[in-house]
């Protein structure tokens, strides 16, 4: 395929560019181009979101288009400027793709748009299919804005898929590198009560779905990328020790975690029970569905 992808340079984009770059011909949109140069069949596009450029050219005659672009939102403290990035590198730029679809004479077939389990806000023990509805708070109100713009390509004739990913398991990336550094030191432990849910995908099958969602043409609407078992913090943290061979003793108060991350504490200590129905409908088979033998495969 001839396939548009944002966010290639970021942890799933890069290793979905892996995995899709020997047997497709990739054009990357990105904001400064890599200092590496990539794969023999992939282009480096330079764009601005929102802004018209020559990176337009590239939404024409595309079989698909794979929308990651996103601003990290665990990497800084939640300031007022902040979650304006956090949203504006979402909402702005799938908005912009969807422009660029409509003026395209020959229009991709489909637009695969990132989103996340944030969909559903806190939802307590409450398991979660992709009908549940949207829940509140921040992230909830990113994600359903995120989606309602990528949803806007239906109306030109494009299927969409939306991928409401939850914690993606890789080695040394993510979430999860920077859990793994107190366990090491054997300072690990769970956040707040440990009752949250910890909705998980493996990286492997976080890229895996995607390709499943490319190459099934009734593949539509939301699903969530998330693994078929979905534990608590305290299961998890337990599954870590357990992958590490270390303790799993030194629990972080809830207080603590509000003072040092303020808002952006709540993201961590409550989450969803959300399970991929939809995947699964589709007969999806997850290669990780078990927490402890997913971390096992990372060797961290």
């Amino acid at each position: 395929m001839n396939l548009v992808i944002t966010g290639a340079s970021g942890f799933i984009g890069s290793q979905l560019v892996k995995r899709l770059g020997p047997s497709h011909d990739l054009k990357l949109l990105t904001r400064r181009r890599p200092k590496k140069a990539g794969l023999s069949r992939t282009q480096w596009i330079i764009w601005e979101p929102g802004a018209p450029g020559e990176w337009e050219r590239c939404i024409g005659g595309a079989d698909g288009i794979i929308n990651l672009a996103g601003e990290p939102i665990a990497n800084k403290r939640w300031s007022s400027e902040q979650k304006d990035r956090i949203r504006f590198s979402r909402v702005n730029t799938t908005r912009a793709l969807v422009r660029a679809i409509a003026k395209a004479k020959d229009k991709p077939k489909f637009l695969i748009s990132g989103s996340a389990v944030g969909y559903y806000g806190p939802r307590g023990d409450e398991p979660l299919t992709e009908n549940s509805p949207a829940g509140a708070g921040f992230l909830a109100d990113v994600c359903r804005e995120w989606e309602d713009e990528a949803r806007q390509a239906q109306s030109h004739g494009v299927r969409v898929a939306l991928l409401r990913t939850g914690i993606v398991l890789g080695k040394g990336e993510g979430a999860l590198a920077k859990m793994v550094k107190p366990f090491k030191l054997f300072t690990g432990g769970y956040l707040g009560s440990g009752k949250q849910w910890m909705p998980w995908i493996h990286v492997e099958d976080e890229v895996g779905l995607i390709q499943f969602l490319m190459e099934k043409e009734n593949a539509m609407g939301a699903f969530n990328a998330t693994a078929p078992n979905p534990v608590t913090m305290e299961e998890f943290c337990k599954a870590l020790g357990s992958a590490l061979n270390r303790p799993c003793w030194a629990p972080v108060p809830a207080s603590a975690l509000t003072l040092l991350l303020g808002e952006m504490a709540e993201m961590l200590l409550t989450g969803q029970r959300a399970v991929p129905k939809a995947a699964q409908d589709l007969s999806y088979n997850f290669r990780y569905s078990n927490i402890l033998e997913a971390l096992q495969s990372l060797r961290l």
